[in-house]
């Protein structure tokens, strides 16, 4: 993990902006998510989080996640924007992906920013990484930062917090 700052952080930033803009159209009802894949420059894949082909049938995202059963893998509630952004750029730029990076933003409900926590998503990580996507970006409370895709893998296999499961 290292800090972004001067030019790169700029650049870093305007990306996180556009993510923030894709999370607007999220449905979930816990958390509004979005993600931008960007290879030189280019946005080549976006995504929000929502319900599964957005069917009201298949919300969950008022389930008491821990209510779940143990062998229930994935406890957050809807397809995941990261998922989401690889799954258009898988479609419409398949061979782009190779060291791109992942861009990911977080809002309120109300549309606020809402910084990102720590990695701990092993499901988005294990696909970024198998696609050989080279970077997560977050925005920290302390700043913009940047993990190689392996390391975010491996902390988010790490991650403990026994109060709250996120989407």
């Amino acid at each position: 993990m290292r800090k972004l700052e001067g030019e790169e952080e700029r650049k870093a930033m305007y990306y996180i902006d556009l993510a923030e803009r894709v999370a607007v159209n999220s449905t979930c009802l816990r958390a509004k998510c979005g993600c931008v894949i960007v290879k030189s420059g280019e946005i080549i894949g976006q995504g929000f989080n929502s319900p599964p082909a957005e069917r009201e049938d298949q919300r969950k995202c008022l389930v008491e996640k821990y209510s779940l059963d143990e062998r229930v893998a994935d406890k957050t509630c809807c397809i995941h924007a990261e998922q989401r952004a690889i799954i258009n750029a898988l479609r419409k730029n398949p061979n782009k992906l190779n060291n791109s990076k992942l861009y990911f933003a977080r809002l309120s409900l109300d549309n606020e920013r809402v910084f990102s926590g720590k990695p701990y998503c092993t499901h988005c990580s294990k696909l970024a990484l198998d696609l050989k996507i080279s970077e997560f970006i977050l925005f920290h409370e302390e700043g913009i930062f940047s993990y190689d895709t392996g390391e975010y893998n491996l902390i988010s296999f790490d991650y403990k917090d026994d109060l709250t499961i996120l989407d």
